[in-house]
């Protein structure tokens, strides 16, 4: 996978905190990360966290990377020891969806949980509270995608092989809310899961009350820019 190819195909579309949708993120100019400190969990705000998202994204969609030549350095002199990401990924297994690409973000930044349908079961919850709790993320983002397939199942309904069925009674609350239509869906999915992490885990709970933490939905296109 060429970086640069696939950053002029997906972009990143929209975020919202208990429903309201706060903008579009569109491209802009090149900032580098590495121009600054190492991003520890004692630094950012809830507030600066997203912000160093949605920067890495702007960067993402405009072609203009700067984490990856640096991936192999920042392993060796800051992640060998221990971790301090400033931020948490909720996000769909889905392939087309490389979190640390779509921010910008390298080795150690982002602590990635990834379960298809980007659904908050107990071992995922227990993963961000792992995330929030110890390692000191700032900002959890719930982050749903184009095209998902495990919320186009739970919308078709058949019989599947397996397990995957499992998935359904987690999205379907989001179905019954947004009708079969596919994106409507799968946004209203993301905002479901988040609200279950601000209210099924009193660590999360707890750090977003004291405004230690955010808690946000998004939603990621994997087609092409505009």
């Amino acid at each position: 996978m060429v970086p640069h190819e696939d950053s002029s195909r997906r972009r990143f579309l929209q975020m919202a905190v208990g429903g309201a949708v706060t903008g579009l993120v569109t491209a802009a100019g090149v900032e580098s990360v590495w121009s600054r400190p190492v991003l520890a969990q004692s630094v950012l705000t809830p507030e600066a966290a997203l912000q160093e998202l949605l920067d890495g994204n702007k960067r993402f969609v405009a072609g203009q990377l700067t984490a990856c030549s640096q991936d192999l350095a920042i392993l060796k002199q800051h992640t060998i020891d221990k971790q301090e990401p400033f931020a948490a990924v909720l996000s769909c297994a889905d392939s087309r969806v490389p979190v640390e690409l779509v921010f910008d973000q390298t080795i150690g930044h982002i602590f990635v949980t990834r379960i298809a349908g980007n659904i908050a079961t107990s071992e995922i919850i227990a993963s961000l509270e792992y995330g929030a709790g110890v390692l000191g993320t700032k900002v959890i983002l719930v982050m749903g995608h184009a095209g998902c397939g495990a919320v186009k199942a739970t919308i078709q309904a058949k019989e599947v092989p397996g397990q995957i069925s499992a998935l359904y009674p987690h999205i379907q609350p989001a179905v019954n809310q947004a009708g079969p239509n596919l994106e409507a869906a799968t946004k209203a999915n993301a905002k479901i899961q988040a609200a279950l992490l601000r209210q099924a885990s009193t660590v999360i709970s707890a750090l977003v009350k004291d405004k230690k933490l955010a808690v946000m939905a998004a939603y990621y296109d994997v087609g092409p820019a505009p």
